[in-house]
C-alpha cells in the first residue's frame, strides 16, 4: 500500500488535488508547474491557426473546402469583441441546397482545432450517409454563432459547428461540437446541442462522440428541433441539454 493515501486519488483526475503545502503557499514544483499550465492556457488562446495545414489535411479527405472570417479584425478585437466573432465579414460563399454545413472554427483555442479538427472531421464524415453535405468551411477569429451566417451563406439547413473551447489549467486542447438544425442568425444557445472535451486520450474520443452527433443530427431531422428539447439519451428527461 502507498504511504500517500491521496495517491490513488491523484492519479484518477487531471485536476489539481491535495498540493500539499510548503508554510503558507503551495510546494515549490507544484506551483512552477502551476505557472507554465497557466502559460500554456494563455499561448492556446493567442496560438493562430494554420489555416493551409488545416484545410490540406481537409482536403485529403477527398472535401472541397471553403475560407471565412468573422469582422474581428485580429486576436485582440476578437478577445475584446465577442460580438465581431459572430458576425461574417463576407458573406459571399458559393451558395448551393445542402442538408449540413460542417465548419472548423478557431474558437478560443485554435491549438484544438489544429490537433482534433481534421481527425474529428473524418469520422463525422464517414457517418453522414443520406446527408447533402455542404463545403467544410474553415473559419478563424470565430465563435460559435459564427455558424449560423455561414449556414446561410452556402445555403444549407443546419451547421456542425468544431471549435476550439475556452482553454484550462488542465486542458489546453478541448474541442467542442456545436449542433444547431435551421440555424439562422439570432439563434439562442439554449437551441443548439454540444458535446465538449473531445480530446483523445484524456477526453472524449472521435468515433464516440460523432456517433453521438449523428444521432442527434437524425433526431433533429426527424423532430424539427434541436437545443434543450432534444435529448441525447432516451434515458435522460426531456429538456436535458447535451
Amino acid at each position: 500500500m502507498s504511504g500517500d493515501p491521496l495517491a490513488a486519488l491523484r492519479a484518477a483526475t487531471r485536476a489539481r488535488v491535495a498540493l500539499g503545502r510548503a508554510g503558507d503557499a503551495l510546494p515549490t514544483a507544484d506551483l512552477l508547474e502551476l505557472r507554465a499550465a497557466h502559460a500554456a492556457a494563455r499561448d492556446a488562446v493567442h496560438l493562430p491557426l494554420d489555416v493551409d495545414a488545416v484545410t490540406a489535411q481537409a482536403r485529403e479527405l477527398g472535401v472541397e473546402v471553403l475560407h471565412a472570417t468573422s469582422l474581428a479584425r485580429d486576436r485582440a478585437e476578437y478577445l475584446t469583441r465577442p460580438d465581431l466573432g459572430r458576425r461574417l465579414a463576407d458573406d459571399d460563399l458559393p451558395a448551393g441546397a445542402y442538408d449540413v454545413v460542417l465548419v472548423l472554427a478557431d474558437g478560443l483555442s485554435p491549438l484544438a482545432l489544429q490537433t482534433h479538427g481534421v481527425p474529428m472531421l473524418r469520422e463525422v464524415l464517414a457517418r453522414l450517409d443520406g446527408w447533402r453535405v455542404a463545403p467544410v468551411v474553415v473559419a478563424t477569429q470565430a465563435r460559435v454563432a459564427l455558424g449560423d451566417e455561414i449556414t446561410a451563406a452556402v445555403g444549407a439547413r443546419s451547421v456542425v459547428v468544431l471549435v476550439g473551447e475556452r482553454p484550462g489549467m488542465s486542458s489546453t486542447d478541448s474541442l467542442g461540437i456545436y449542433f444547431t438544425f435551421d440555424a439562422r442568425r439570432g439563434r439562442r444557445d439554449s437551441e443548439r446541442n454540444c458535446l465538449s472535451n473531445i480530446r483523445p486520450p484524456h477526453g472524449t474520443g472521435y468515433a464516440a462522440a460523432a456517433t453521438t452527433l449523428v444521432m442527434l443530427m437524425a433526431e433533429a431531422r426527424r423532430l424539427g428541433l434541436s437545443g434543450v428539447a432534444l435529448k441525447a439519451d432516451p434515458a435522460l428527461p426531456a429538456n436535458v441539454e447535451v
